[in-house]
């Protein structure tokens, strides 16, 4: 796969992001809107939400960047990730009728359809169920639908942790700390456990969520995310939901 770090980079930042989780479709820039759009009415629980985010590669750097979600939950989102001085790192266009990314450094590009965004069976680009991820600035930390279920055998049983599994049938657990979820924990598809915490819990524009979530995997991080601002019930132009790949991108592992 070509770059293929470059591009784990990009999506480990979606992971969630998460929404994590962008940049024009030429260029280095992040996508503005044409001067002509005019704003849409804005959808019931539309969002936009600023980020700071840090990955961390095992080999003790980090890589800094910086994020904008744009949010209408369930319909449609787009995300844009950028460097240092602004420059472009990924876009994505999540809508019902498929996804797309873009890495304009890389000049490579993704493609596909459902709620799941990444590349299946390729452990470095993981795929991230992206509607959890736009929940998270809801303040939706645990699954919608999940039931608590009967924990292990006494010798197996972690004191002050809830077994839960999805309405998928997927198995998790998670604890709290007073009223507020403290971490969840699931296994990956590689067999090691990943776990989110929350920290530092704030409310924005009336909704309470963490304002600093850490990811990690093997139990060692590889993400934070540190929120900014999240503005709720906005209107956004037509160009927001616009993402061309160019011509002379190359498909991810090409």
């Amino acid at each position: 796969m070509r770059s293929a770090s470059g591009i784990r980079a990009c999506i480990l930042m979606l992971v969630v992001l998460a929404s994590c989780v962008f940049t024009a479709c030429v260029g280095t820039k992040p996508a503005a809107p044409l001067a002509s759009d005019e704003p849409a009415a804005a959808p019931l629980d539309s969002l936009r939400a600023k980020m700071s985010l840090t990955l961390m590669d095992g080999s003790g750097k980090n890589r800094d960047m910086d994020a904008v979600l744009f949010s209408v939950p369930g319909k449609r989102y787009r995300m844009e990730i950028t460097g240092p001085l602004g420059i472009g790192v990924a876009s994505l266009l999540w809508q019902e009728e498929g996804w797309q990314m873009t890495f304009p450094t890389e000049k490579m590009y993704m493609k596909g359809a459902g709620y799941m965004v990444g590349l299946f069976g390729e452990p470095s680009i993981p795929m991230v169920n992206i509607h959890q991820v736009a929940a998270l600035f809801k303040g939706i930390l645990l699954p919608e639908g999940y039931e608590v279920v009967e924990p292990p055998a006494d010798s197996l049983r972690v004191e002050g942790t809830v077994y839960a599994r999805e309405k998928a049938g997927r198995s998790f657990t998670f604890a709290k700390e007073g009223t507020h979820v403290a971490w969840l924990s699931r296994t990956g598809g590689d067999g090691k456990p990943e776990t989110i915490r929350y920290f530092d819990f704030k409310e924005f524009e009336g909704v309470e969520m963490p304002s600093r979530i850490v990811f990690e995997r093997g139990g060692e991080v590889y993400l934070e995310i540190r929120v900014k601002k999240v503005n709720r019930n906005k209107s956004f132009t037509p160009g927001t939901w616009r993402l061309t790949v160019p011509r002379s991108y190359k498909p991810v592992g090409e």
